[in-house]
């Protein structure tokens, strides 16, 4: 039966690559407004082609902001349920000009498939689906009852994701859940991710007088809003390169030798994360590594900032207003609304006097940690084997994905996060690409997943 589906995946290989070209298509760009009616149109295409590959149940749920698409499969009683989970919305493309093709014209270059949203998370999201498809086309069943919950607004946060779970615990109940939404180690090493740090986002308005005004009329006599911006942002950091929060560490969780020795032998070193960075130099807190201060230590960074003119030239002007985008990362066992007062508190001390603030909260998100020795774990780890024919590594990732955590607390189900993407494969950044062996390769593993959970061998 293996052979079959082997067969069935590399005869459908071009179709499979089609299929996903057509998906990342639509720019469906959560926090842009103007890209509402792409994400709609976005669901329904991917609700019709989950119709179309065998799945039964089907549903497109309206939510305050942006639908969740979700279909099911259970005619399989008595065998465990696995929740699989994905993403269709993707982060903004910006700047376009940085780009060597167009995000949303997706692109076969070599071995890979550029485009926004070709890898976090279409891409890895959509070697699930082809391996349901491949599943139920050559065998006319899947080993374990499978439920998917595709949402399009993981990349602000996830806000009508958690409402929507709550009300539907009964109908989501599942042995597991699985997504692919990380990274593996490099192209011949997979990776199990059993970490994941929290998120919290804000954009801090600095304003000062009514307008703007001529900067040799009134330069030296009033205090520029977007120099005080600069002024606030150089105080979010202490000459340590810690973050100057009062009482921002007070729970970060502190972890014992074993857990940092087991970190330095599975993860990346300060080398390799240089040359994934393609930079020369690292930054951060100092007494730990650099994979340590992106996963088990808190981060802050200025993602963003404007003000004054911005177009060709000069203009001599002192701006009116000045913004900056910031986001925390957080670690066990901080809490996002805690951190929110914190900060709040420490930027109404550190504001100059002549200038007033306003902070706007776009995300907040806790971290998540996974049992890297829960029976589900051990079920993927064989699936990798198969399916890559290397044992995965297991890691800790900085990034963030919100439903880990509720899946665990209202669920009662563990997460397995079975990355498919490599570190250089520019998520969030342009040029953004999947490699396209690993979606051949991941689907394949994601068949194994399913069967080894329906084995009973990985009891829950």
């Amino acid at each position: 039966m293996r052979l079959k589906s082997t067969a069935y995946t590399a005869h459908h290989r071009p179709r499979f690559v089609a299929e996903l070209r057509d998906f990342i298509r639509f720019p469906t760009v959560s926090a842009q407004p103007k890209h509402a009616g792409d994400i709609d149109r976005c669901a329904r295409w991917l609700a019709a082609h989950l119709r179309g590959i065998g799945l039964q149940r089907v549903n497109i749920v309206p939510t305050a902001r942006h639908p969740i698409v979700y279909a099911d499969w259970l005619r399989a009683p008595g065998r465990p349920t696995v929740l699989i989970y994905g993403h269709y919305d993707v982060q903004p493309a910006e700047p376009f000009e940085a780009w060597r093709t167009p995000p949303f014209e997706p692109a076969v270059i070599g071995d890979d498939l550029y485009g926004r949203g070709a890898c976090d998370d279409k891409g890895q999201m959509f070697a699930h689906v082809k391996a349901i498809e491949t599943c139920l086309k050559t065998q006319g069943r899947l080993p374990v009852n499978v439920k998917c919950l595709f949402e399009g607004e993981e990349e602000i946060g996830s806000p009508n994701l958690k409402p929507f779970v709550e009300r539907n615990r009964l109908n989501l109940a599942a042995d597991v859940a699985v997504m692919s939404d990380t990274r593996m180690l490099a192209a011949d090493q997979p990776a199990l991710t059993y970490g994941l740090r929290g998120g919290l986002s804000f954009e801090l308005e600095v304003s000062g007088q009514k307008s703007d005004l001529h900067s040799g009329n009134f330069g030296g006599a009033v205090h520029n809003p977007l120099q005080a911006l600069c002024e606030i942002i150089a105080k979010l950091h202490d000459a340590g390169r810690r973050i100057a929060v009062p009482g921002f560490y007070d729970r970060v969780r502190r972890w014992g030798a074993a857990e940092r020795e087991f970190m330095a032998s599975n993860g990346p070193s300060d080398e390799q994360i240089l040359r994934d960075a393609k930079t020369g130099r690292g930054w951060g807190e100092r007494g730990y590594s650099l994979y340590e201060r992106a996963t088990i230590r808190p981060s802050l960074s200025v993602t963003g900032i404007t003000g004054g003119y911005q177009g060709t030239g000069v203009k001599a002007v002192i701006p009116a207003r000045a913004t900056a985008k910031l986001n925390f990362r957080l670690v066990p066992d901080q809490d996002p609304v805690e951190i929110e007062r914190l900060f709040r508190q420490h930027i109404a001390r550190i504001t100059p006097p002549a200038a007033r603030t306003t902070i706007r909260s776009f995300l907040a998100a806790r971290p998540a940690l996974i049992d890297r020795h829960h029976p589900a774990m051990r079920a993927a780890a064989r699936a990798y084997e198969l399916g890559f024919g290397a044992a995965p590594v297991f890691l800790r990732s900085g990034g963030t994905i919100p439903i880990v955590n509720h899946f665990q607390e209202l669920l009662g189900a563990p997460t397995v996060l079975m990355g498919f993407a490599l570190p250089d494969d520019r998520i969030h950044a342009p040029n953004e690409k999947f490699h396209l062996p690993n979606f051949y390769r991941g689907i394949g593993a994601c068949m194994e997943f399913l069967a080894q959970i329906g084995s009973g061998r990985y009891g829950q």
